[in-house]
């Protein structure tokens, strides 16, 4: 169902796309603070930020705090419900498929991307789960948000990341 996805270099960008990307950013350095996976989303409803969340992984040791199911739970609880017909989601990183899945449960109908994820993307890179059109609901899609604010934070920590390990793992002896 190609037919909903977007493709930024033939549209511009809705005007409060950047404004909500710009604090789904503000999440993931959350996120970057904690020595997480610099993810954030928003949930947007109205003109209204209602769920906010960022990658939690490590610190709460479970494969499902991320930022996505985070933002979700807590849009479900403002809406009182677990259908998001009327939000749109916005999220730093390309959806996996956890996430992705996810989005398709809660009925989202737009998702906007910061940044692709080639390794583990399922909003288009590895799979596009997001536009299936066997299933009962499919999302629009916007890429490329902020990409390059999105891409260089993404950049920056697992630079920061590997440098870390390597110093960590370097052994020094003292002679013995």
């Amino acid at each position: 169902m190609e037919d909903n996805l977007v493709d930024n270099t033939q549209v511009d960008f809705e005007k409060d796309d950047y404004r909500y990307m710009k604090q789904a950013i503000t999440q993931a350095k959350k996120a970057y603070k904690l020595n997480e996976v610099p993810i954030g989303c928003v949930i947007v409803y109205e003109g209204k930020v209602i769920g906010r969340g960022y990658n939690r992984r490590n610190t709460d040791k479970t494969s499902l705090g991320h930022a996505e199911i985070t933002a979700i739970k807590k849009a479900s609880r403002y809406m009182n419900d677990w259908r998001l017909e009327n939000c749109t989601l916005y999220v730093t990183l390309e959806p996996c498929q956890m996430c992705a899945g996810a989005i398709v449960q809660a009925r989202i109908p737009r998702v906007v991307i910061g940044s692709m994820n080639p390794k583990a993307g399922c909003a288009g890179s590895i799979l596009n789960i997001l536009q299936i059109p066997t299933f009962n609901h499919q999302c629009e899609i916007t890429k490329g948000v902020c990409e390059e604010e999105c891409s260089e934070m993404l950049t920056t920590f697992f630079k920061e990341l590997r440098k870390s390990k390597k110093k960590n793992t370097t052994v020094t002896t003292d002679g013995e």
